[in-house]
């Protein structure tokens, strides 16, 4: 096995992590949203609603530029998923192969 660059390095051991934490923040604010709107939970929980801000900070700049090009679906908001999507296929896919060099860019 050949020594590790700094940019696999990076990429394996600090982003990949980060996506993956990230993947975790968008489930939790999938399933944070099922749960208030079934009204299982509520916002007027500190707690709840602690948890509930900090995700929206987290994914509303990312999932922003995906609903200007979305459809409307009538209420149903799928921007959250197309965003997981797109990092399930970063992580699972193109950091790998760009670490292992069996991705090229160009």
């Amino acid at each position: 096995m050949s020594d590790m660059s700094l940019l696999q390095a990076l990429l394996l051991l600090i982003i990949s992590p980060i996506i993956s934490l990230l993947s975790l923040v968008i489930i939790v604010r999938v399933i944070m949203s099922w749960l208030v709107s079934f009204q299982i939970i509520n916002l007027h929980n500190q707690l709840v609603a602690a948890i509930w801000q900090i995700t929206g900070r987290i994914t509303e700049p990312l999932v922003a530029p995906i609903r200007r090009f979305m459809p409307n679906l009538g209420g149903l908001d799928l921007s959250l998923f197309v965003l997981w999507l797109f990092l399930f296929l970063v992580n699972a896919w193109f950091i790998p192969g760009l670490a292992y060099g069996t991705l090229r860019l160009f």
